[in-house]
């Protein structure tokens, strides 16, 4: 039970601080701030759910994709590990990473900015799907589950606060959303390092002898 805990506050922090619900709120007001509030209510809606279905399939097949690429789970921690880890460091210096930018600004609504860039990358991005394999890559079905779980508690409240927008921003405020930023990143690094060290532990530990 305490495991199963531990497991799910684990995905919580690590899901909460890559996909950064509040500084992300900054970034769809800019994508969606010359919309009606009912048009950024239908952006919002189809982003998240484009986001879990993305999560949900690599949560679900995350064990047959490591077959079929032949890819391990200390190859994929250690890849994972290091990414997040340097999403984290750019967080960490006062910036959204460069997977959490939008590329281009073009087309201010609909399933445009919903899918692109809104669920890829900002939400689905790199690190969020190497998070989700390395915390679902087990034989056990409550660890998928739990993640899966959780992601959906954490898309809700992305949703609130993309649809209450305008008052969230202003509640932060520039400073706010500053801080917040650079305290997710110190706590993205953190996670980026521990699933580096698992995935040399474990990459250790496959070698005979």
């Amino acid at each position: 039970m305490t495991d199963t805990v531990n497991h799910l506050l684990a995905v919580f922090f690590a899901y909460f601080a890559i996909m950064n619900p509040f500084a992300n709120t900054a970034v769809f007001l800019g994508l969606t701030g010359g919309l009606a509030q009912e048009e950024r209510v239908a952006v919002a809606r189809r982003a998240l759910l484009m986001t879990f279905i993305i999560i949900a399939a690599f949560a679900v097949l995350g064990n047959l994709i490591f077959h079929f690429f032949g890819i391990t789970l200390p190859a994929l921690r250690i890849a994972g590990g290091v990414l997040v880890f340097l999403i984290g460091y750019q967080m960490q210096q006062g910036e959204n990473s460069s997977l959490h930018k939008p590329r281009s600004s073009q087309g201010s609504g609909g399933d445009d900015v919903a899918i692109s860039p809104l669920a890829v990358p900002i939400l689905a991005g790199p690190g969020t799907i190497a998070t989700t394999v390395s915390f679902t890559a087990s034989n056990a079905v409550v660890k998928p589950l739990g993640t899966l779980l959780v992601f959906a508690v954490l898309c809700l409240m992305t949703f609130v606060c993309f649809v209450y927008s305008h008052k969230v921003v202003a509640l932060l405020g520039q400073k706010g959303l500053s801080v917040m930023t650079r305290l997710m990143g110190l706590i993205l690094a953190v996670i980026g390092v521990q699933m580096l060290i698992e995935g040399v532990y474990g990459a250790i530990d496959a070698f005979p002898g």
